[in-house]
């Protein structure tokens, strides 16, 4: 891997990420792209500079998970409450996550289910919008994070377990799911967000410990601390922007995005401009 190439990575990694529109399909588009040979230590990579991405958000979002800590120390009853919401959230994925995560490896880390799961993501935004609309609701309107509780959570956090399908994005899926229980646009962002810590710092520690070494035989720890870099910078503009978006104008414009990616990708695959495995 060139030093251009992990800055690539890092910046699609950083700006997809927490975006509905699914970090992993397009970091195998861009490896695609950039002919990056498919394999154990090139997964390991994009899994581990989304640590980058984390930091972002722990960042941007440090006073809530500081409440979160002191309601573990037994100093906030509302910060306790919603980290017994994200344990409970993370829960499913774990579980099925360790259960099926070969047979995904296996079957799904391909152009033409990443082009299914983004075409079909995509129509289930733009219904989600529609019925909104429809309903005359702002984005605003619904239950805030103080009305969380851990059986939302675990509604959620089962809809998360979806996101294994790459291409099917895990901030879609966590999103779409708080906001058909019931949550606001913005408490919903921002419970997935959380939940993203959680979820995405287990996926990277698992695959940093599993595929670690391999990984920084095949590319160095330069090209690991380009991509971690790119993706920390990139997650924070992407995630300052998708917040404030999203707060006046709801998910539609992504559903739009994502159905047109499909169609693109689809037709570059049929025409022989890109591999499919």
């Amino acid at each position: 891997m060139d030093w251009w190439q992990a800055l690539v990575l890092g910046i699609v990694e950083g700006l997809t990420e927490y975006l509905p529109v699914s970090s992993t399909g397009h970091l195998i588009l861009a490896q695609r792209a950039m002919g990056i040979a498919n394999g154990a230590a090139a997964d390991a990579y994009v899994i581990c500079i989304q640590a980058g991405a984390i930091l972002a958000v722990v960042g941007l979002y440090w006073r809530r998970i500081r409440q979160m800590l002191w309601g573990l120390a037994g100093r906030d009853a509302e910060g306790l409450r919603l980290a017994v919401c994200i344990v409970v959230g993370f829960l499913p994925a774990a579980v099925i996550g360790l259960t099926i995560e070969h047979w995904v490896k296996n079957h799904l880390f391909g152009l033409w289910p990443i082009v299914a799961a983004w075409g079909v993501g995509g129509a289930v935004i733009l219904v989600v919008a529609w019925w909104r609309r429809r309903k005359s609701e702002k984005p605003t309107s619904g239950l805030a994070m103080r009305a969380l509780t851990w059986k939302t959570a675990l509604i959620i956090g089962l809809a998360q377990c979806l996101a294994m399908w790459p291409g099917t994005s895990r901030s879609l899926v966590t999103i779409v799911a708080g906001v058909l229980v019931g949550m606001s646009l913005p408490a919903a962002v921002e419970f997935s967000f959380l939940l993203g810590v959680v979820t995405l710092t287990a996926a990277t520690g698992y695959e940093g410990l599993k595929q670690g070494a391999q990984m920084l035989h095949a590319y160095g720890p330069v090209d690991l601390a380009i991509g971690f870099v790119c993706a920390w910078l990139a997650a924070v503009l992407a995630v300052k922007w998708m917040v404030a978006y999203l707060n006046r104008h709801g998910l539609g414009l992504f559903g739009y995005y994502r159905v047109a990616l499909a169609i693109v990708v689809a037709g570059l695959i049929l025409a022989g401009s890109l591999a499919v495995t």
